[in-house]
């Protein structure tokens, strides 16, 4: 059949076609059709390096770690209807991140021994819990992978992967890729405050120091080729129930800890300010998990929250033998978990992830995420 006989509807399906499911990143092969005026992402994939926040399943492989989350409750909500190593009831920060950027799969854990070939093409997730930015944190969880060592695994062994894959040197593959790092807690609930640092260290320097070794683990990352990064703020871990349970007398969050996390907050956005840094070409997105989550617990109705303060599983207490932080393997879970704010004695639920991951990728406040957000991040 010629063009000249096609009907007048079928060339105006034509053209509404083309105006409103046009390519709009220039054929870029990670783009999708998108509706015009909307801005596809130019990412294609994810290498996350943390604790457990964004941890998804590395100590699963750890024999002698004490931080494992491959147990039921948790996962209770996961796609996979089972426990992976997740440290909440369903998706963690990073899945929902991946999701907003049209990842096609879940980053795989770079412990598991099928992390290779293909499967590294949209990222590795190195993360570990009860790790830290120092070497020494998370002695107390028995085994972890701190995150120097993180960074040598991506270095020594995915890396080298990765550009045989991928046919391209790594400084060309690599600025495609978000680098997202949460680490800096354990630093301080598992280091700092358990007596662990230098003796008479003050928190001052002690975040000073925190600082300037995690500014350095960045500037690695750089040098290897990372251009896009995503830094999590630390979270208001003085509001947890843990925090709460190991000091049973007081009536609201832990002012101590949160202070901590305010610190090294605030030193995390000088960073990024300062020219000291020496990344030139890179953008450094910081995610103000302190403030979204604080806005959660002291006005939790608009956001469809109810217990602000009780973990949703069951947590072995201080008392029977736990550290008030982790679920009882097996134990039970409360049924409202949209409803809940923390899944266990010290990480927060899905529900709360899904704030945390939609600020991050949308929100043009500058106190939620500086100095833009991961959207913008993922379209130059």
């Amino acid at each position: 059949m010629s063009l000249k006989t096609k009907s007048a509807p079928f060339f105006l399906l034509m053209i509404l076609t083309f105006v409103f499911l046009s390519p709009i990143c220039n054929g870029d092969q990670y783009c999708k059709f998108a509706r015009k005026n909307d801005e596809c992402t130019k990412v294609q994939g994810m290498f996350v390096f943390g604790s457990s926040l964004v941890d998804n399943g590395n100590n699963n492989f750890l024999v002698n770690s004490l931080a494992k989350a491959n147990y039921l409750p948790y996962g209770v909500d996961f796609p996979l209807l089972e426990p992976t190593g997740r440290f909440t009831n369903g998706k963690n920060v990073i899945d929902l991140l991946g999701d907003h950027l049209k990842i096609p799969t879940y980053i795989p854990s770079f412990n598991d021994p099928s992390t290779k070939g293909s499967k590294i093409i949209h990222g590795v997730n190195f993360a570990s819990g009860g790790s830290g930015i120092l070497d020494d944190t998370g002695a107390v969880a028995g085994e972890v992978i701190s995150l120097n060592q993180q960074i040598r695994n991506f270095e020594n062994v995915t890396l080298p992967e990765l550009e045989e894959q991928t046919e391209s040197n790594r400084k060309e593959s690599l600025k495609n890729y978000l680098f997202v790092v949460g680490s800096g807690g354990n630093d301080y609930s598992l280091n700092y405050f358990l007596g662990l640092a230098s003796k008479n260290i003050t928190i001052q320097d002690f975040t000073a120091n925190l600082t300037i070794t995690l500014s350095h683990q960045l500037k690695r990352l750089y040098d290897m080729g990372a251009r896009k990064f995503v830094v999590m703020a630390l979270y208001p871990n003085g509001c947890s129930p843990m925090a709460r349970a190991r000091n049973p007398n007081a009536t609201d969050c832990i002012q101590i800890l949160n202070d901590a996390a305010q610190l090294f907050n605030t030193n995390l956005r000088t960073l990024v300010d300062s020219p000291t840094l020496q990344m030139p070409d890179s953008t450094i997105v910081i995610v103000n998990a302190y403030k979204i989550i604080m806005d959660i617990l002291q006005n939790p109705t608009p956001y469809g929250f109810s217990d602000t303060k009780n973990p949703c599983c069951d947590v072995a207490t201080i008392q029977e033998g736990g550290t008030g932080t982790l679920c009882k393997k097996g134990g039970n879970v409360c049924s409202d978990r949209n409803g809940s704010v923390y899944f266990d004695g010290l990480h927060p639920t899905e529900a709360v992830n899904i704030v945390l991951a939609n600020k991050a990728f949308s929100s043009n406040l500058i106190d939620e995420v500086y100095p833009t957000n991961v959207h913008l991040l993922s379209i130059v």
